[in-house]
């Protein structure tokens, strides 16, 4: 009988010094799951940082040509990246087709002399003014509409967006549209196909380009029309544009919330009078292109083109010379 205590004591320790060891065993496993774990999680965030998604972007595009190049910054990957929601193929396509699409349009060739009847009236210029958080401003003015051609007035919005995106500080990546309805009406109304070029333009084109757009105070009559343009918004953009009317309180305060009264013309609620001069905006467009051209020459006559983004062009066309 006390060998059989015996020989069970026995049993009893190797079990339980063999279940230690087992428990070791599983202790360490876990502690070794876990350290894994950690370790393709951190490598699955790094893959999903915004600079890796544009170091991947970037290789998938492979070589480009020296004018690409200079649109294609870190700074533009992003934006493509952004509107396609961090997909590196969608982002890619999209910028393709931009690519192609300003070897078409050709936006680096425009210059102001050559579009400046459309600018006439004052329809659409840049504000001598920006936001509070510093981003250009480009007023429209719908109702002050003075020609009919469609290539035309595309070719001055593009002109007017590289300049907006030209002026912007190095801070900032984006614009701010404020649009007077002022005068306003079906008869002078943009054909549904030139309202719907310009969204193409400005989604597909300058993705991530536009913060807020504003529209002021629009008639009744305005609805028709936005009921057929909206389709055309993808969700991004759509949620960019706020309707303000002088007599909706929560709208007029959100408006303020993005602009100074002191700056906002009392066309749009504000205390600054509107005033365009299209001589005087002329000079300054004419002294924009100047400047832009010398920087570019500056840029080229040291053989580097920064992969970053840009000191003084901010990746806008208007910086490169006349093709």
């Amino acid at each position: 009988m006390l060998a059989c205590f015996r020989f069970e004591g026995a049993v009893m320790m190797f079990w339980r010094k063999n279940s230690h060891k087992e428990n070791e065993c599983v202790h360490q496993l876990q502690a070794d799951e876990k350290t894994l774990a950690l370790a393709e999680y951190g490598t699955f965030a790094h893959c999903n940082t915004p600079m890796f998604r544009v170091n991947e972007l970037r290789a998938a595009m492979g070589r480009l040509t020296k004018a690409s190049e200079h649109f294609c910054t870190d700074a533009c990957l992003k934006r493509y990246l952004e509107a396609r929601n961090w997909d590196v193929d969608k982002a890619m396509k999209m910028l393709e087709e931009t690519i192609q699409w300003r070897s078409t349009f050709k936006p680096d060739s425009i210059r102001w002399n050559d579009i400046a009847i459309e600018g006439e009236t004052g329809k659409a210029y840049r504000a001598n003014f920006f936001d509070r958080q510093g981003r250009t401003v480009l007023i429209l003015r719908p109702g002050m509409q003075n020609t009919t051609g469609c290539e035309n007035q595309m070719r001055h919005l593009v002109y007017l967006l590289e300049n907006a995106i030209y002026n912007l500080p190095k801070d900032q990546e984006q614009m701010a549209w404020l649009i007077d309805f002022t005068g306003w009406s079906m008869s002078n109304a943009v054909p549904v196909k030139t309202s719907r070029e310009t969204i193409n333009i400005l989604q597909n084109h300058y993705p991530e380009r536009l913060a807020v757009a504003f529209l002021y105070n629009p008639p009744r009559i305005f609805e028709a029309s936005w009921k057929i343009v909206k389709y055309f918004l993808d969700a991004k953009t759509f949620a960019k544009v706020k309707f303000v009317y002088p007599k909706n309180k929560d709208s007029v305060e959100l408006m303020k919330t993005y602009f100074d009264d002191e700056n906002l013309p009392a066309e749009f609620g504000g205390r600054a009078k509107l005033h365009y001069d299209h001589e005087e905006f002329s000079r300054l467009m004419n002294e924009d292109e100047a400047k832009a051209e010398r920087e570019w020459k500056s840029e080229n006559s040291n053989g580097h083109i920064n992969n970053g983004k840009p000191e003084v062009c901010h990746e806008s066309a208007i910086a490169l010379p006349a093709s």
